[in-house]
């Protein structure tokens, strides 16, 4: 336990450390996370997540015991906002591609769905609310 204590403390030093840049800990980061079956001790490809050199994630995708489920590619602008997503399915070929509009604080204003030939499936517009709790 000591030993344990220990070494989160010694992380906890080293991370004060870094550049800030560095501090999100994504850049060119590649996170996998793995299902160990309890009764075979094998390991499965949950999720993986791709981010590039700025630290914004680029690619998504999850898995199953037969592979791949679905994947997303993200896409930004050179402002660094998020532009599409294009999503493919478990065979890998593009099913959905996701655009969106931003407000004048950087938040979601609309997400455009379109399928995989550019046809417009429907469009989802985002309200936002300051000091409403519903009571």
């Amino acid at each position: 336990m000591r030993a344990k204590i220990f070494f989160i403390i010694l992380l906890s030093l080293f991370s004060l450390s870094l550049p800030a840049q560095e501090k999100t800990g994504k850049s060119n980061l590649t996170v996998k996370e793995w299902n160990i079956d309890a009764g075979t001790n094998q390991k499965i490809l949950d999720h993986l997540t791709i981010y590039n050199a700025s630290g914004r994630k680029v690619e998504e995708a999850e898995y199953d015991r037969k592979g791949q489920k679905w994947r997303k590619k993200y896409e930004y602008s050179p402002d660094g906002s998020l532009t599409r997503v294009l999503i493919y399915d478990s065979s890998n070929k593009l099913d959905n591609i996701r655009k969106f509009e931003f407000n004048e604080l950087g938040r979601k204003k609309t997400e455009y769905v379109y399928d995989a030939k550019g046809k417009l499936k429907r469009c989802k517009v985002y309200e936002y609310s300051v000091g409403t709790t519903g009571d």
